[in-house]
């Protein structure tokens, strides 16, 4: 040391082993005791308060620099300690709201399983097969039930008679309004004498009727369409409500079977128009809901002609056939997974 040089004279504020690394640095800050933070002498760019509050950086500079010189300094653990404390808290609420919110998703889902079996079983189990008449059926719901609903009856030796209705919506309540409908179908009068086929522009007008009485407080009403064949004669009766017009394929050409009537639900003592169509060997009458006319497409607005394409496209397959390769023909459209409707298709063919 040379004569005259005032030796620098270095503080101690606290002493202790320097740690061996790191982690000894983030343990003592950790632990709940007194912490010792770094007051590097000679290479702080600006004077620091004795007790300078905890810094990370402070404490990782003094440890690369070698000093020892540390300073005491209190962290408010108990403030730390209420803040991990909410935390953990509000964690235990978040996973009691997760786990009540699993338990009613569980509930709804099993509930909603539950009524789609239902529906299915209001569903024909078999097919009638009435003398040369073959019905084919193509049934998807958008959920897990559907607001269409489909029946055909056979009323005697020589008549059968299909029905298909589409309730407003989809979903549950579009479901119930269906089951409703169906109930309130009545196809034919039996009497002391005998019974009585209804003509189908009658039954869509007591099923009308039916529906009004409820006085339902949301907007709730529904299409349908109601047709009687005689296998004998091959005479078909057909009536509308508001539901897309029915289609004959005969041969190379694909026929509208257009029936005015009115939607089923809005106002009593409608009057419903029928028509009569005298089929052929070799016809097939094709009646569907609305959802296949938005199946093929995410812009509706772009849906006419597309799916008449699809299904004149398969005029010369077996109605079997057509059914099952129209609906391989849905599966490979995009958005198939989540369709924006239900969607029927039933194919009668006349053989």
């Amino acid at each position: 040391m040379k004569s005259g040089t005032v030796p620098r004279k270095r503080t101690r504020i606290e002493a202790r082993t320097r740690p061996e690394s790191p982690l000894d640095i983030v343990t003592a800050c950790l632990l709940p005791q007194e912490t010792l933070v770094s007051l590097p002498s000679d290479h702080a760019p600006s004077p620091r308060p004795r007790f300078a509050p905890f810094n990370p950086q402070i404490e990782s500079d003094a440890f690369h620099l070698g000093t020892d010189d540390y300073a005491v300094t209190h962290l408010h653990l108990d403030a730390v300690q209420g803040e991990l404390d909410s935390l953990k808290s509000e964690i235990n609420l978040l996973r009691r709201r997760d786990e009540t919110l699993k338990f009613y998703m569980t509930r709804l889902d099993e509930e909603l399983r539950l009524a789609a079996r239902l529906q299915q079983d209001f569903l024909p189990k078999l097919l009638p097969q009435v003398g040369p008449v073959y019905f084919h059926v193509l049934f998807r719901p958008a959920g897990y039930v559907s607001g269409d609903l489909y029946d055909m009856l056979r009323l005697d030796e020589t008549h059968v008679a299909f029905f298909l209705v589409d309730a407003v919506g989809h979903g549950m309540p579009a479901a119930l309004l269906t089951m409703f409908i169906k109930r309130a179908l009545v196809c034919k009068e039996i009497g002391p004498a005998g019974y009585r086929l209804l003509p189908p522009a009658e039954t869509l007008q007591r099923v009308n009727d039916a529906l009004v009485e409820q006085q339902l407080s949301a907007a709730t009403f529904a299409t349908a369409v109601y047709g009687v064949l005689n296998t004998e004669t091959l005479v078909l009766t057909l009536a509308t409500a508001g539901h897309p017009a029915p289609l004959l394929l005969r041969g190379e050409t694909m026929t509208d079977l257009v029936v005015e009537g009115p939607l089923l639900g809005i106002f009593e003592r409608e009057i419903y128009g029928q028509s009569t169509v005298q089929l052929q060997q070799g016809d097939r009458l094709l009646i569907y809901s609305d959802g296949v006319e938005v199946a093929f497409s995410e812009d509706v607005a772009n849906q006419n002609g597309h799916w008449r394409e699809e299904l004149y496209r398969r005029r010369t397959m077996p109605a079997e056939g057509m059914v099952v390769d129209f609906s391989d023909h849905l599966d490979r459209e995009a958005g198939s997974l989540q369709p924006r409707d239900d969607l029927t298709l039933i194919v009668m063919e006349i053989k």
